[in-house]
């Protein structure tokens, strides 16, 4: 490997925290790796990393040298792209939900990937938070509000939210006109992935957002099963109405409270903050934005 190469695989050991997961993603034998990280130790006479049998992180020399690799690889590439009037390319790894997914980001796929045959994607989906960096994840689309900082956000817009329970459940519990007649009810609990904690109910009105929290015979902490028990009749959920086309379609769901709606959830793009914004993640981010500004979400 020559430098440019020998700087590549560096940062990707750092972002990985993973002499394995680094070799595999750049298609290199393990011990080939740990040679070229030994041999650029020794050449520069400082150690770059600290390696234990169950972990990998940066010396203090380490990461002052990981950001100064990230800064000319991605002069590098940019100069590189420039001269060749590249289109972008390489693996694109991103991770969104899964119904947000099929809603919004795959009828618009073809047209997407037509636009940049030189780009391969690769589609992680789940509601559970993504460490970026140690997973070798460009991008993450998400709902809420960040938990991490450390990242960089791009808006993309919000998200309207209902109030739904199965006809058989109102049927058993009534159909509430006010937040003031949830006495009685009863909730399917949602365990917030980012706080451990049940999420409240959530309420608007002439005095602003009212939260409650009513009795939950069940609690789940993955969106599609939580939807699968409202429509069984286990209570109330606030979720997407996005979410809810099909169910209200065929009356699977109804609405209540619309008139004390959420309030709404801002969805974002995220990205590492000590990454360079390559431009096959660039491209993605604007065409996601763009599907997003002109749908009814």
């Amino acid at each position: 490997m020559d430098r440019l190469d020998s700087m590549r695989l560096l940062v990707r050991v750092i972002d990985r925290r993973s002499f394995a997961a680094a070799a595999a993603d750049l298609g290199v034998p393990r011990s080939t790796a740990t040679e070229v990280i030994r041999r650029l130790e020794t050449r520069l006479g400082a150690r770059l990393l600290d390696r234990t049998t169950r972990h990998v992180a940066p010396t203090p020399d380490g990461e002052a040298y990981y950001r100064r690799c990230l800064a000319i690889l991605a002069e590098v590439e940019e100069a590189e792209g420039a001269l060749r009037g590249a289109e972008p390319a390489g693996l694109l790894r991103i991770d969104a939900h899964g119904t947000l997914t099929r809603s919004f980001l795959l009828p618009h796929l073809p047209a997407f990937l037509a636009r940049y045959p030189q780009i391969a994607l690769q589609i992680g989906q789940g509601d559970r938070l993504v460490d970026l960096v140690r997973e070798g994840v460009d991008c993450v689309i998400r709902a809420g509000e960040p938990g991490d900082t450390s990242m960089i956000r791009r808006p993309l817009g919000t998200i309207r939210e209902a109030t739904v329970a199965s006809p058989a459940y109102l049927a058993r519990h009534g159909v509430p006109a006010t937040p003031d007649d949830l006495a009685g009810h009863e909730m399917v609990g949602f365990v917030s992935s980012r706080t451990g904690a049940v999420m409240p109910l959530e309420f608007t009105d002439a005095n602003g957002v009212r939260e409650i929290t009513l009795a939950s015979r069940v609690t789940v902490n993955e969106a599609e099963t939580l939807v699968g028990l409202a429509r069984l009749g286990f209570g109330l959920i606030q979720a997407p109405r996005y979410r809810f086309a099909d169910d209200f379609a065929r009356s699977a769901l109804v609405e209540v409270l619309a008139d004390h709606p959420p309030t709404p959830t801002p969805l974002a793009a995220y990205w590492p903050q000590n990454r360079q914004l390559a431009a096959r993640v660039r491209v993605f981010v604007d065409w996601v934005a763009r599907i997003f500004a002109a749908a009814e979400v």
